[in-house]
């Protein structure tokens, strides 16, 4: 693939992220308002997919079901929300957006149809084991 048409591939992905009928994608101030202090758990699927705790400071605690937590930060970039965790210098960016009172979320590299919903809410953190706990 040339240059040309692998940047114009990357360019249109925050554009393709979002579903049509959706609204439009949150900003990072807009995220950070609606996330900061709560705990959600969402759901891809009809399956719960994981649970992360937004702390301040743009901080994250992202935990699958039943496994360790691990411990990241976000920031925007571009139209996207991207994530970096302790252990994976990967970049995880996705589109957020919300519907009614509905967080949405789509990584970039999902499919459409593949988007993650908000399916419960709390301002109580996550209990997060540590592995080396009695240790």
């Amino acid at each position: 693939m040339s240059l040309i048409l692998r940047a114009l591939s990357v360019a249109a992905l925050p554009a393709l992220a979002l579903p049509a009928h959706a609204a439009e994608p949150m900003d990072a101030a807009q995220f950070e308002a609606y996330v900061t202090g709560k705990t959600l758990t969402y759901s891809q699927g009809g399956q719960v997919f994981g649970i992360e705790e937004y702390l301040p400071g743009r901080k994250v605690r992202w935990q699958f079901t039943q496994d360790e937590c691990q411990y990241g930060s976000w920031f925007q970039k571009e139209d996207l929300i991207c994530f970096v965790y302790e252990y994976d210098s990967t970049e995880h960016c996705w589109t957020f957006w919300k519907e009614g009172d509905v967080l949405h979320a789509l990584s970039v590299s999902d499919a459409p149809g593949a988007a993650l919903s908000e399916v419960a809410q709390t301002t109580n953190g996550l209990a997060c084991p540590g592995p080396d706990v009695g240790v």
